[in-house]
């Protein structure tokens, strides 16, 4: 038995027409779809990279902000130092003001007080002398 001719062609028909389309159809589109899938992972890569480098400046940006954030608390509590210093000199300085003042007051009652106890001391001399010539009516010596 002989295969009729028609058969033959309809193989080599069908032959050349998977040739034709694995050609035209296949391939092609088996290249798209792996340079899309390509295109896709390469995408995805750089997202990575973006997100991990993103990740990496935020990182950076928290750790400088807390570094800015300590000088600036470290100068804040020196200055409060300084202040707090300082505060103590001039009260330091006005207490020692203040001693001084009163000391200067208190020699100078002192002064006054020794000064008017001599006035004092002299003046009742010549009052006693003064009354006991007019209560004797005569000079006293």
């Amino acid at each position: 038995m002989i295969p009729d001719l028609s058969v033959l062609w309809v193989i080599s028909f069908v032959l050349l027409l998977t040739i034709l389309l694995n050609q035209l159809l296949f391939k092609p589109l088996d290249r798209a779809m792996r340079a899309r899938e390509g295109a896709v992972r390469s995408a995805r890569e750089l997202a990575e990279r973006a997100s991990a480098q993103a990740r990496t400046a935020a990182e950076e940006f928290e750790a400088r902000t807390r570094a800015a954030r300590s000088e600036v608390h470290q100068e804040m509590e020196a200055a409060r130092r300084a202040a707090e210093e300082q505060r103590a000199q001039l009260l330091a300085a006005a207490r020692r003001e203040a001693e001084a003042t009163s000391a200067r007051a208190l020699r100078e009652v002192d002064a006054e007080a020794s000064e008017a106890r001599s006035r004092i001391e002299r003046d009742a001399d010549s009052l006693a002398a003064a009354i006991a010539e007019r209560v004797l009516g005569r000079r006293t010596t």
